[in-house]
């Protein structure tokens, strides 16, 4: 028989916060366990919770990016189940009041098409401590420091039919939510993960079959390898005519499988109920157009307005707008040339190549746009080659490991003479070098006239190298086409 996925995913996304939703403790990752908590935070008896303006703020903005429908007034709930690093004994969340509605994303899929993946809904919540498990002793001990940091979970609708889909899509939020600031987006730091929940039906029916959900995935990769074996599980499992178990499991990248974790809980388990301590949540115009006021081009626009505004191709925008900082220093770089295909062809090319290589982020790019469109311009007014402009770059790159400033040093221009790179774009000169490798050559010569005409690029070699990589390309082929 063949089934069809339906899939759901659930995003927890840590807001940017510098304080926790309820107190004042701080959000910084990284501190000595248990320096970031206070009374609020840890749940001691008598404290009151105090909700963070800043938190609502950016989830309208994560409303507004996701075409949500915002609530005039939302609600806190307690999510009541226990677990070591819970504190209180109950989660603060939103449950039958949530923030926003009704929402949609569009993802690009197969051949070019769009699909529209609907939001259900974006709610407010406290995260959990965490756990540390001691592999060398029978103990575990716990780190409340990210107890009571702000989240957003933004649940889809189960429109979500493969693997593949699951990605893009995950892949879009991500970028929206970095692009609106509102979250890192690190998910090394668990400042977003997923949970998804997977069923199969026979294709053509309309009943969805009994779902499970993988928990607490955080990688792209993870999500849709943990995916794509879970739908092969589940077939196996309903081919054999056994039945589908609801329960959470999680994924073993290591083993690249997936295993039980508990059964699955549904909402009347968490005995939801409106937090006394917390009154309703009332967002009313003003703050939402102040929010959208203040809210950045979004990735989509982005996207269309660069291959109007700049005559790119809807490839290259889609990269260059993959995230908020790469956008922004192409178009640092864009700005002071002509050409700005060649601003895209650098950046997607030898920028984005070093990048990825030494594990950096664009955050932090191998030189400057100022000094990348130094190097671009001095090609564009073919002042150097592009061998050149490599050599150039490359040199650029090393200073930029030596000092920690990024401008202020030698500039391009400086170098090419330092490094005697001028382009040789002198007519007479070329041709006379040009004709020296001809005579210097009389086999090659006539090979190529016989019908070798692969041998054009060795003749462009040895006129390179007698100018050491000097020459204008375009003379010397212009030059050579007609003296072969």
């Amino acid at each position: 028989m063949q089934y069809e996925p339906v899939i759901g995913l659930e995003v927890h996304a840590q807001l940017k916060t510098e304080t926790k939703i309820f107190c004042g403790c701080s959000t910084r990752f990284g501190a000595e366990p248990n320096e970031n908590t206070c009374p609020v935070c840890t749940g001691m008896p008598g404290v009151l919770p105090v909700l963070n303006h800043k938190a609502v703020t950016f989830a309208i903005r994560c409303a507004l990016a996701t075409n949500c429908k915002i609530a005039r007034e939302s609600r806190f709930d307690r999510k009541n189940y226990f677990y070591p690093d819970l504190p209180k004994g109950y989660q603060i969340s939103q449950y039958a009041y949530p923030i926003a509605e009704r929402g949609y994303l569009s993802i690009d899929i197969e051949d070019g098409l769009e699909k529209i993946i609907g939001i259900t809904r974006i709610h407010m919540e406290e995260d959990a401590g965490k756990l540390i498990h001691d592999p060398q002793r029978a103990r575990s001990m716990v780190d409340l420091n990210r107890t009571g940091v702000p989240l957003v979970e933004i649940v889809s609708e189960p429109d979500i039919r493969s693997a593949a889909e699951a990605g893009a899509y995950l892949r879009k939020l991500h970028s929206i939510l970095r692009y609106i600031d509102v979250c890192d987006g690190n998910m090394e730091e668990g400042s977003f993960r997923c949970d998804a929940n997977i069923s199969l039906r026979p294709v053509g029916d309309e009943k969805f079959g009994t779902r499970t959900e993988l928990k607490n995935l955080n990688s792209f990769k993870h999500v849709e390898k943990a995916i794509q074996y879970e739908i092969q599980r589940q077939t196996y499992l309903l081919d054999e005519g056994k039945e589908i178990v609801q329960e959470t499991r999680l994924w073993d990248p290591v083993k690249n499988m997936t295993k039980s974790m508990r059964g699955k809980e549904d909402a009347h388990d968490y005995r939801y109920f409106p937090d006394p301590d917390l009154v309703p949540l009332i967002v009313d115009d003003a703050w939402i157009n102040a929010v959208k006021a203040d809210m950045p081009e979004l990735p989509n626009d982005r996207k269309l307005r660069f291959i109007n505004q700049y005559k790119i191709s809807n490839y290259d925008a889609d990269v260059l707008t993959s995230s908020r900082n790469l956008a922004d220093y192409f178009e640092a770089t864009a700005a002071l040339l002509n050409d700005k295909k060649l601003a895209a062809n650098w950046i997607m090319g030898p920028i984005l190549a070093m990048v990825k290589s030494e594990g950096n982020t664009i955050e932090d790019p191998p030189i400057a746009s100022t000094d990348l469109a130094d190097i671009l311009t001095l090609l564009e007014k073919n002042l150097i080659n592009t061998t050149a402009a490599k050599t150039i770059f490359e040199k650029m790159v090393s200073l930029n490991r030596q000092f920690s400033e990024k401008s202020g040093r030698l500039k391009a221009a400086q170098l090419v003479k330092e490094m005697g790179l001028e382009q040789v774009s002198d007519q007479s000169e070329l041709e006379t070098i040009v004709d020296e490798v001809i005579s210097q050559n009389p086999s090659e010569l006539e090979a190529y006239r016989n019908g070798k005409t692969k041998l054009f690029s060795f003749f462009m070699g040895q006129i390179m190298k007698k100018t050491r990589g000097k020459a204008d390309p375009k003379i010397v082929t212009q030059l050579l086409n007609e003296k072969l």
